[in-house]
């Protein structure tokens, strides 16, 4: 599995640094670096974001209070020159706390500790799509929906829309929550407010996607990881 990661630290050596260490192991993917908690909450609400390497003494709002702000943060690893941190950062769930300067050596056991967890995280959820349907509660009612059916999803305020087949179908839940049940291999997130079946695209045209011929944004946040999964698919001159 690809392990989207988000570097937030102020200085530039030290988020150059995790950069270089990011890009030396092929199951990590940065989607972006920040150099203060607003560029990062602008970054976790643009990006899908798995892991975050988080300095803690930033100016303005520090590493510790901008995690205790986040309803739903993905996997936090500290990164910071200051030991005395490490208790409050462990009674804040993070998955590991990393001293400056940090070895790779040490840098790559923290990152396996991430792609274990996350990995056991799938395997226990029992995600949707280890059934052919699933259920869902729309209108007083709990429906049955069959994942084939599904074109795409939109999100809606506190609401997520299923498109499918049949009908739209309204559900109060969080477009963050039906991501995070949805099998990744037959699910693609186009936009932060799009995600679309595999199985249902018809075309992609530039930052566009046509899905049962309706037209889909692709933002620039996600055009990597749409083409990275065409690739995977893409018949080739040999």
């Amino acid at each position: 599995m690809m392990i989207n990661c988000l570097v937030v630290d102020d200085e530039p050596i030290a988020r150059n640094g995790i950069l270089e260490y990011i890009e030396q192991i092929e199951f990590l993917h940065s989607v972006a670096t920040c150099k203060n908690a607003i560029e990062a909450s602008f970054a976790l609400e643009n990006y899908q974001v798995d892991l975050v390497f988080l300095d803690i003494q930033m100016p303005k709002i520090s590493g510790i209070d901008f995690l205790k702000n986040l309803a739903d943060p993905p996997l936090i690893i500290f990164t910071t020159a200051f030991p005395e941190y490490a208790i409050e950062g462990y009674e804040l769930n993070i998955l590991d706390y990393l001293l400056k300067p940090i070895s790779f050596e040490r840098f790559f056991k923290a990152v396996i500790k991430a792609q274990t967890y996350l990995s056991s995280k799938i395997k226990q959820q029992g995600l949707i799509g280890s059934e052919p349907y699933f259920f869902i509660k729309s209108n007083l009612k709990i429906e049955k929906i069959f994942v084939e059916d599904i074109f795409y999803i939109e999100a809606l305020s506190n609401y997520v829309i299923l498109h499918t087949k049949n009908k739209k179908h309204i559900v109060y839940m969080s477009f963050k929550s039906i991501e995070s049940q949805l099998p990744k291999h037959l699910f693609l997130k186009t936009h932060k407010s799009f995600i679309v079946a595999v199985n249902a695209i018809q075309t992609i045209d530039n930052n566009e996607v046509t899905v049962a011929d309706h037209i889909l944004p692709i933002s620039k946040s996600y055009r990597q990881s749409v083409m990275d999964t065409v690739e995977k698919n893409l018949f080739k001159r040999l």
